[in-house]
Formats: C-alpha cells, sequence, structure tokens
C-alpha cells in the first residue's frame, strides 16, 4: 500500500514513539467523511479489547434510542426507574454526566460467586449497587459505576438482558461490523487473532480474546461500561456513523436533533467536561491534544483506545493499541495519545500549505 505524505510522516513518528510505551498501535482519520489516514506501527493485531468505548458505543447508543422512544427525558430521575436506588434526587442524565456520586470504581469482582450463574451474579451486583450511600455531586468523577447502573436503566426499558439489547443495537446500528461481546467470556475465533492485554495476577493467565476488565469479566463478559472488541475497522464504522448522526445526512433511528443533544455540553464550565456519555475536551490536558476545538466529543479506553470527533473541523481520529502488555502501571501511552493528535493536525496543516 502506497503511504501519503502525511502517513509516511505519522509513521515515522510512531516508530520512535512507541517504544517501551505499547507493542503497536493503528490510528486512522477521517475527514470531511473520506479516510486520510490509515497508519499501523509495531506488532497490530486484526482485534482488540475496546474497553470504555464500550459506553459510547453500545450504552450511549442504546440511551439515545431510549430517548426517541420517550422511555426517557432529561428530567427522569433514576428512582422512577429503579425504586431499588437510595438516593431519590439523581437523575438519569446524572449518570451519563458522572456526577450522581458514585465512586469511580469497586472491586465487585471479588466478592462475586463465580460458581454461579450470570443472572445470579447480576443480582448480587445490583443488590450492592442498592446499598451505595449516594449524593448527587458539584463536580463530575469519572465512574465505571455510572454506567453499571445504566445497564439495569436499559433493562428496565426494554425487559431483555444487556446481550439481547446489545443485538437489537448491532442489529439496527452496526449490521456488517464484527463489533461483539465474548459472553461467557469466550470467543469462536481463534485468540491470536485479538491483541492481548495484561497478565493478569487474578485470573493467573495472559488475556487475549477474554475481557480485560474485571468486573466485566466476572459478570460473564457483557457489561455497559466495557466488554466489546473490535478492529480498526468497526471503529471507523462507528465515528463515520455517529458523524451522520450529528450531521443529518443520513437517515437513522436518531434524530439529529437528539445526537446533538447529546454532543452538547452537559455540565456547567468548571464541574465537569462532559456531554451525555461523551468527553469533552479539557483544555491543556485532552487527550485529543491541543488543537481539537472544544465542541469535539469522544471517549477513551483503559487499554489504550480512543475515538475523537471534531465537528468543527470535520475530524475524526480512532486509535487502537494494546498498552496493557507492558503492565497497567503504564502510564506512557496517557501521554502518547494526545501527541498523535497533534502530529496528524499539523500534518494536514502541512499538507494544505504544500508543506
Amino acid at each position: 500500500m502506497k503511504l501519503s505524505i502525511l502517513e509516511k510522516k505519522l509513521t515515522e513518528q510512531l516508530e520512535t514513539a512507541i517504544r517501551d510505551v505499547t507493542p503497536g498501535v493503528m490510528v486512522r482519520a477521517y475527514q470531511n467523511g473520506r479516510l486520510i489516514c490509515d497508519v499501523a506501527v509495531g506488532s497490530t493485531y486484526a482485534y482488540y479489547d475496546l474497553a470504555s468505548l464500550t459506553k459510547i458505543i453500545y450504552t450511549v447508543q442504546a440511551m439515545m434510542l431510549a430517548f426517541e422512544e420517550k422511555k426517557w427525558d432529561l428530567q427522569t430521575k433514576l428512582s422512577d426507574i429503579l425504586p431499588w436506588v437510595s438516593h431519590k434526587n439523581i437523575y438519569v442524565k446524572d449518570l451519563l454526566t458522572h456526577s450522581a456520586g458514585y465512586l469511580w470504581w469497586s472491586d465487585f469482582y471479588k466478592r462475586l460467586d463465580m460458581n454461579q450463574s450470570w443472572q445470579d451474579r447480576r443480582e448480587h451486583l445490583r443488590q450492592e449497587l442498592a446499598g451505595l450511600n449516594i449524593e448527587p455531586q458539584a463536580t463530575s468523577v469519572y465512574s465505571d459505576i455510572d454506567f453499571l447502573i445504566l445497564g439495569f436503566v436499559l433493562e428496565k426499558f426494554y425487559g431483555k438482558n444487556l446481550v439481547e439489547i446489545w443485538n437489537d443495537i448491532k442489529t439496527q446500528f452496526y449490521d456488517g461490523t464484527t463489533l461483539e461481546f465474548h459472553p461467557r467470556n469466550v470467543t469462536t475465533l481463534q485468540k491470536n487473532l485479538f491483541a492481548p492485554t495484561e497478565e493478569c495476577p487474578w485470573r493467573k493467565r495472559l488475556l487475549q480474546g477474554e475481557v480485560h476488565d474485571q468486573n466485566c469479566w466476572a459478570m460473564g463478559g457483557v457489561s455497559t461500561h466495557a466488554g466489546l472488541f473490535g478492529s480498526i475497522d468497526d471503529l471507523g464504522w462507528y465515528v463515520l456513523h455517529l458523524r451522520s448522526q450529528l450531521l443529518g445526512i443520513a437517515r437513522y433511528k436518531i434524530k439529529q436533533k437528539t445526537a446533538q443533544l447529546f454532543a452538547e455540553r452537559a455540565r456547567p464550565e468548571g464541574a465537569g467536561d462532559w456531554a451525555l456519555g461523551f468527553m469533552l475536551p479539557t483544555p491543556g490536558s485532552a487527550s485529543c491534544g491541543g488543537y481539537f476545538s472544544l465542541k469535539s466529543i469522544g471517549h477513551t479506553g483503559f487499554t489504550g483506545t480512543s475515538i475523537w470527533y471534531d465537528p468543527k473541523s470535520d475530524l475524526a481520529v480512532v486509535i487502537l493499541s494494546n498498552r496493557l502488555v507492558y503492565g497497567a502501571d503504564n502510564k506512557a501511552f496517557a501521554a502518547l495519545r494526545p501527541k498523535i493528535h497533534n502530529w496528524l493536525v499539523e500534518g494536514l496543516r502541512r499538507s494544505s500549505f504544500g508543506g
């Protein structure tokens, strides 16, 4: 494949930058809906653990659909959907903006009986969540627990389990992709097609084709906060699908005004950089670098994944990596990610001026 000047330069930058950071990285960029950059450096794989990208690919899309179907609105209280929630003045939207007051994480997996069925383990999780004392927060705190609770919200909305809801979402929005969960933590594909994540001290093996997130794994590999696997093609499909929703250039079940509502800032400045489920750039420390506008939306994943779309420049960037192979304490990829976005934008500017 012949590389463009932009792709050659980015490849050179990445070949040096990924040393001791991650075994490999895949980067794609689209502008005006057209693929402009597609590079892979180091050891790369067909499929990756998408980690928290599950939140926007699955959960936010499902919540958009439920919004369209008038199952909830911005004034819907969480306790009206889930009476077992202890606090009565939390809104469903607070879960999407990480302002409900839940802790960022808890090791539920250590308290789940793996000899029970996944249904019984899920009920145990619900009971633990019901026992949490919470208060709405003035400042957003990113929390997996928010999205775990959204899973129960979706089940109540649709009267189905999370796998069944995902199958409906995939059929309606992602038909033709290879996006998938691995129920019971088993894949039907060869494991060597999947990027390995971590030599897990709890599971005592190198994880490959099994979700890294311990809570998701303990619940059978399917959740609303993690669990999806996919390819770079799948991420490209998703971000172009999201772009089409936002721009209203294709007919989907999600109206343009709903997609735009979910993409708007939903927290006061200084209280958290969140739309409804989407990250917004935090000036000075945004994972999308320093050039993406404040209207940009995206999300990152713990395994070394990310999606960002800037509607102002109509630029989308998706990244896949498996930085966890070098250990969960490896923080270097967090510094590399914004550089990748900066290098892309700078390369585009040079190309525009013939540099």
